[in-house]
């Protein structure tokens, strides 16, 4: 094979490993940024299909709304398919969403979601040839059901129709997958995960809807607990989480992070970083005290927000890390 034939090989590996670097846009959270790309001011990919999954109110949705907002403010096409009937107005626009800028669309079955994100894909682009991406909240899977399960009386409790849906939700799956990519689209599902009944061995977990079909087409694959409640038990204002990586094309899976959310303001964005800028070598812990290794500058993890925002120059660093783009 003569040079020129080599050089051309080459250059071609290196565009395709070029294009199918994606774009990334953040969950509102650094630390799981970090999870999910490996990079602070990271997030889910463009380009993939990204899965929340979890039990209720486990902040599933309001993660998928923070990605809404950071899809807007780069000035990206902003899509939710509200399944759940659930959405609200008012508490996304809180988050910083703008409802102006927003494509709604409730469909009422599974099959009704997935034709009518494949009609938006081709309605945006036909007037957008790809120079802004689209990022679509579909929430949720775990309550579409399928048109055969709508035709169907006391259709929850029938395992054949819940095997049906799942079947519809791969082939929806197998025909859209394809499609994302060419049309710079990030699909994000919201999944519910429920206890079978009477499992005495094994894992008594199960994902709503999608089965092993699902899991194949996913790009990333986060499943979301609850851990705590933030102020008084009996009138909370918050929940603490984990967030676990179960599945991922970017990097490698299996890293987790804690995220915290205020009921009336949403995600915290720096809730659970320390721990990875001090794994990245960035931060060095000394009881409950954080020092910057370049600068010195010392903390406590509750100060570490008004720090960043107020741009202290002791955790300088850290600012440029969160903002590496």
């Amino acid at each position: 094979m003569n040079k020129d034939v080599l050089a051309k090989l080459k250059n071609a590996s290196m565009l395709s490993e070029q294009e199918l670097t994606p774009d990334l846009i953040s969950t509102g959270s650094y630390a799981l940024n970090k999870v999910i790309s490996g990079k602070y001011d990271g997030g889910v990919p463009i380009g993939m299909i990204t899965q929340f999954i979890g039990k209720a109110s486990t902040a599933k949705t309001v993660f998928g709304t923070h990605i809404l907002r950071e899809a807007q403010r780069k000035g990206y096409h902003s899509v939710i398919i509200d399944s759940e009937n659930a959405y609200n107005p008012k508490f996304a626009k809180t988050l910083g969403v703008d409802p102006e800028k927003l494509i709604y669309a409730a469909p009422p079955t599974v099959e009704d979601c997935f034709d009518t994100i494949e009609k938006i894909i081709k309605a945006i682009r036909s007037e957008d040839m790809g120079t802004h991406p689209i990022v679509i909240f579909y929430d949720s899977l775990a309550v579409s059901p399928s048109k055969a399960e709508m035709d169907s009386e006391g259709y929850e409790g029938n395992n054949m129709q819940g095997a049906t849906r799942a079947k519809q939700i791969g082939a929806a799956l197998r025909k859209l997958n394809p499609t994302l990519r060419p049309n710079n689209v990030a699909l994000v599902l919201v999944n519910q995960i429920r206890t079978k009944v009477g499992v005495m061995y094994g894992d008594p977990r199960t994902s709503a809807a999608g089965g092993n079909a699902l899991e194949y087409y996913l790009g990333v694959n986060l499943e979301t607990s609850k851990t705590d409640l933030v102020g008084d038990k009996d009138s909370p204002t918050g929940i603490r989480g984990k967030v676990v990586n179960k599945k991922n094309k970017l990097i490698e899976p299996f890293k987790t992070c804690e995220y915290e959310l205020m009921f009336n303001e949403g995600l915290n964005p720096y809730y659970g970083l320390l721990p990875h800028l001090e794994r990245d070598g960035i931060v060095e812990r000394g009881g409950s005290w954080y020092t910057v290794k370049s600068t010195g500058k010392k903390f406590q993890s509750a100060h570490l927000k008004d720090l960043i925002e107020s741009g202290d120059e002791g955790v300088e660093p850290i600012i440029n890390l969160l903002n590496e783009d």
